[in-house]
């Protein structure tokens, strides 16, 4: 194979080959890369985005969303609402900007991929099984007393007095400081990110990780993946060399947007770019008679799924700094600063929804994947439900008032006049929205014509090409997706391991 460094952007051309090649090095391509690189097999890891040392990783969100975040963050779905969709483009993938929250899948889960998509029957204990080993490797902890901090005890206590309080937030975290550091990056590198534990091991094991390379097509020949085109380009977008990348077997696992968009720029139809799902969400700032101070203790460190089944919510704590946070205070002028000046005073919490509206992804222009997604009126109604849930909740901790960031209603609401939220609006334009925790794309399944890939993650009808990350999963999880992408991609490492 050859040689280039990881932190090397290349000016010339370069040719290597390898055993395995996985593109993407987030959740899913670092985690099947080192379990193959531990059974001897030459991994060669292709990653869009730079490497970024600890000491490297900005301190402000502005530099998050310059640094890590794909495109500056400015992705939005084409609907009725463009809603932002959150991924990193960075080595480690969203591994690198999320607060490392492990939730190990649901058996519902399996049981509905089961019936409806006819795969799944045999995989749950196979997926608990690496799941064990993953919260070994990746040190998971529950959140330290140490690291709590004021914004995600007063949720706790909240959600104890309402009966919503169902356990204690575990995360891949070595020691936590309580930084409120974790979309910015961990620069002190207590979490356990996967470009911090897993791409190093690849490395020392001879396995080979490129920055800076997106791939343009996978390559085939007589219906069989053989390798991966692309250019080189740095972060400030200067073009390098092109690269060509030739292995038996190719593995796809370049998130759920970007995955589906190559696939589909490799000539793949069928149900590609099909089955597209997300956790669709939108927090609500409490305000507090004494100093909250979020950013102090851990990002996210309580939640809830008490919710999960009815009405299909998951709620969480979720300390933004200042300079994200600012857009979210109304009012402008003189107003406006005046409420920025509340803003130590301020606790942001926030709620996912386990939404059942499928989208679809294409592939646009310059490579950016295009996602077509909407919510329907029954997810919309979760959405206005959790909404009125989180100012709820801040209530019961003693916020004397919220502003929910919902267009209709006044942009700040006493506590006692919250129940306006239960008949808020059922236009999605009226929430400030984000698409977190993506699903689907490339779905596994039985059946060819509905699917992707089976549930080994191999592509239906082509040789040697694999997909192993959350574009395979065939529906909503309605919990935290990391522990589970990386738990399927490596159950789609062992079919590899005994192709060979």
């Amino acid at each position: 194979m050859a040689l280039v460094s990881h932190l090397a952007f290349s000016e010339t051309d370069v040719e290597a080959d390898a055993d395995v090649i996985v593109v993407g090095s987030g959740a899913g391509g670092a985690s099947i890369a080192v379990h193959l690189a531990r059974a001897g097999v030459r991994v060669l890891v292709i990653e869009a985005g730079a490497w970024r040392a600890g000491s490297d990783l900005p301190s402000s969100a502005y530099g998050s969303m310059r640094d890590l975040l794909d495109n500056w963050a400015s992705n939005l779905t084409m609907g009725r609402a463009g809603w932002p969709i959150v991924q990193a483009r960075t080595v480690g993938g969203t591994t690198v900007i999320n607060s490392a929250i492990c939730v190990r899948t649901p058996a519902d889960v399996f049981a509905r991929w089961q019936a409806e998509t006819g795969v799944g029957g045999g995989l749950a204990d196979r997926v608990w099984a690496h799941q064990d080993a993953l919260e070994r490797e990746l040190s998971v902890q529950e959140v330290p007393a140490g690291a709590f901090g004021r914004s995600n005890t007063l949720a706790t206590e909240a959600a104890t007095a309402l009966g919503w309080h169902d356990h204690a937030m575990r995360r891949y975290v070595a020691g936590c400081a309580g930084s409120g550091q974790c979309i910015q990056g961990c620069r002190a590198l207590r979490k356990q990110s996967v470009d911090v534990v897993f791409l190093p091991e690849v490395r020392a094991r001879s396995g080979v990780v490129w920055s800076n390379a997106p791939v343009d097509r996978v390559v085939f020949e007589r219906g069989r993946a053989v390798g991966v085109r692309g250019r080189f380009r740095d972060p400030t977008g200067r073009r390098g060399g092109r690269f060509v990348a030739r292995a038996p077997r190719v593995v796809v696992a370049a998130s759920a947007t970007h995955g589906p968009a190559l696939l589909r720029r490799s000539g793949l139809r069928g149900a590609v770019g099909t089955g597209f799902r997300a956790h669709p969400g939108s927090g609500v700032i409490g305000l507090y008679d004494d100093p909250v101070d979020m950013n102090t203790g851990a990002t996210q460190g309580w939640a809830s799924m008490v919710m999960r089944d009815t009405p299909g919510l998951k709620l969480e704590t979720l300390a933004l700094p200042l300079d994200m946070l600012a857009s979210r205070f109304p009012g402008f002028g003189a107003a406006w600063v005046r409420q920025i000046a509340q803003y130590r005073y301020a606790a942001h919490w926030v709620h996912a929804v386990r939404a059942e509206s499928v989208g679809r992804v294409w592939s646009g222009p310059f490579g950016q994947p295009v996602v077509w997604y909407g919510l329907d009126k029954a997810d919309m109604v979760r959405m206005r439900d959790g909404v009125y849930a989180v100012a709820r909740l801040h209530v019961a901790a003693g916020a004397r008032a919220v502003m929910p960031g919902v267009a209709g209603v006044p942009g700040v609401i006493d506590r006692d006049s919250v129940g306006i939220l239960a008949d808020g609006p059922l236009d999605p334009r009226a929430y400030t929205g984000i698409l977190s925790h993506l699903f689907g794309g490339a779905p596994m399944g039985a059946d060819p014509r509905a699917s992707a890939c089976g549930e080994d993650g191999a592509v239906h009808g082509v040789e040697g090409l694999f997909v192993a990350d959350a574009s395979m999963i065939p529906s909503n999880l309605g919990v935290n997706p990391q522990h589970t992408i990386m738990a399927l991609a490596r159950c789609v490492g062992d079919g590899i391991l005994a192709r060979a």
